[in-house]
């Protein structure tokens, strides 16, 4: 039995947690810290918000609830955009209408001084009324959007980096764009606009779960995080230490409630939280059995093995010191669809070194292991990602998936041009000089990043980001046996032990393969149960 079977057993917890951080706001918006500067013109889409609209006076916006706000994006297909519309009449404005606007993060703004906007477009000036979607800077249609801002990571570019990067193999990658914002007339600087990790079509596609039957099995969206919320779902299981000893409860593992929100269950839909809540426990059962491993018994009946393990070499690659614990997204569809939890990713502005609290800046550890998380910090690592290590065919497709990477998103090339093209557009037209201008970060202590004694300036910046992610790919490629010298990711071969009659091979995204060559290789089976085999070579 796994060593962190728990001696006391916790049943079903719900745990009410009153936030003691009363709602927030700043009568002024939280005014930069320089508002002299000019906006011009830029390559960047410009993004207008306006909390005036008509009025003598702006309207303050909150932490806790939202208020209703005009915008306006400009993009000119000639990539020049200019602030003033009166000057340059014409100009093509790529949305403008009602937003419901709040800040939203929690070190991200509790801790920075610029802060992040969560935003809703909307119908009309009403911020609880009807929702509209639209396309926003090119990206998928919905009403539901972030603005991150980027003040911690004083390159402007981690968290956009880390989403290009991950982008095809993750099943969903929030799209993003970095623009520039003013609000009330105030230059705010670079941010970037961000797809929110939600319900929605061209999101996570989540449905309506039911109340019996197929439609209680999803769709359900969770969200591991801080205790942040007023109900909360907490694991039976403690975390780990890195010599694999529990650290024992409050450290909890706590599941926040994305969708259905806890209070569209409850009252009404109960069935519907006992089901979430029973599957979580029904999945951490079988990671802590003996027979964890067991291709149909085990953890892989609950979790796809491949979305978990494009999360771990996501935030592993990044070295992320949120990794696993924090803004951790899991969802599941309806059994009928895939009865398994998926993942995907969000927030990487401490990732790449960008963090010496929890010994960010190093690059030769696995970060599931918890080994340099303050004792202080109650969000620990989940035990999932130790324990699937121990399964050697999990180990053995991590190794074969990072292979690929290497060949292909991840390689040196790839990672240095990306880094490039990234800085050439916040460097075009000087949208990065008026970013620092309006907030200035050099020769500041910005928690929770202690000053860098060499690193300055921004180029300096972009060149330690380059150096931390060079470090960490050649320690990585060591710990999973990357070879660049082989040509393909190894060679399929069939285990003879296992005799089910094959009915086809797909890719990790469910499509079919007619002659399976290259990548991670799904063999389904007759009596509907399905392998992952190994990676094929050329």
């Amino acid at each position: 039995m796994f060593i962190i079977k728990p001696i006391l057993v916790l049943v079903i917890i719900l745990v009410s947690v009153t936030d003691s951080r009363a709602d927030s706001y700043d009568p002024n918006n939280y005014l930069p810290p320089d508002c002299s500067v000019k906006l011009e013109e830029t390559n960047l889409p410009i993004v207008f918000i306006d909390t005036q609209y008509g009025k003598e006076s702006k309207t303050i916006i909150h932490k806790d609830w939202r208020v209703a706000a005009r915008i306006k994006i400009i993009i000119n297909d000639n990539g020049v955009n200019y602030s003033d519309t009166t000057a340059h009449p014409g100009q093509k404005v790529d949305y403008e209408g009602w937003i419901a606007i709040k800040y939203r993060g929690y070190t991200s703004f509790s801790l920075s001084k610029k802060k992040p906007f969560s935003i809703k477009t909307m119908e009309s000036s009403d911020p609880e009324g009807k929702k509209k979607k639209v396309c926003i800077m090119g990206l998928p249609k919905d009403n539901d959007w972030v603005l991150i801002a980027p003040y911690s990571d004083r390159s402007l570019i981690r968290d956009v980096l880390m989403f290009q990067l991950a982008r095809p193999y993750l099943e969903f990658t929030p799209k993003v764009r970095h623009c520039e914002v003013i609000l009330d007339g105030v230059y705010y600087g670079v941010y970037v606009m961000a797809e929110h990790i939600s319900k929605g079509e061209n999101r996570l596609n989540l449905s309506e779960p039911g109340s019996a039957g197929d439609e209680l099995t999803g769709d359900y969206h969770l969200e591991i995080d801080h205790l942040d919320e007023e109900h909360l779902y907490v694991s039976k299981y403690p975390t780990l230490d890195e010599n694999g000893v529990p650290h024992g409860i409050p450290n909890s593992v706590c599941f926040q409630y994305k969708f259905p929100k806890y209070e569209d269950m409850v009252p009404g839909h109960e069935e519907q939280l006992e089901y979430i809540q029973k599957q979580i426990d029904l999945m951490e059962d079988a990671l802590d059995s003996d027979h964890f491993s067991d291709a149909e018994t085990g953890y892989r009946r609950y979790l796809d093995i491949m979305s978990f393990i494009d999360h771990e070499l996501s935030q592993e690659v990044s070295g992320n010191v949120d990794a696993y614990r924090l803004s951790t997204n899991i969802y599941k569809h309806r059994d009928s669809v895939d009865p398994r939890f998926k993942t995907t990713i969000w927030d990487f502005n401490l990732a790449f070194g960008n963090n010496r609290e929890n010994n960010g800046e190093l690059t030769d550890y696995w970060l599931f292991l918890n080994k340099y998380i303050n004792p202080a910090e109650k969000s620990k690592v989940p035990f999932w990602w130790a324990r699937m290590m121990q399964d050697p065919e999990y180990v053995k497709l991590l190794k074969a998936r990072w292979a690929q990477y290497r060949k292909e998103n991840y390689s040196d090339e790839h990672l240095n041009n990306t880094i490039d093209s990234l800085v050439a557009i916040l460097d075009a037209k000087g949208a990065r000089e008026r970013n620092y201008q309006a907030f200035p970060v050099w020769g500041e202590n910005i928690w929770p990043v202690p000053n860098y004694n060499s690193v300055n300036t921004w180029e300096k910046e972009i060149s330690y980001l380059k150096n931390w992610i060079k470090r960490r790919i050649a320690w990585m490629d060591e710990q999973l046996d990357y070879d660049p010298t082989t040509i393909g990711f190894g060679v399929m071969m069939p285990d003879a032990t296992f005799k089910k009659e094959i009915t086809g091979y797909y890719d990790s995204k469910g499509q079919r393969l007619e002659h399976p060559r290259k990548g991670i290789v799904i063999i389904k089976h007759s009596d509907g149960t399905s392998r992952i085999l190994f990676v094929c070579g050329n």
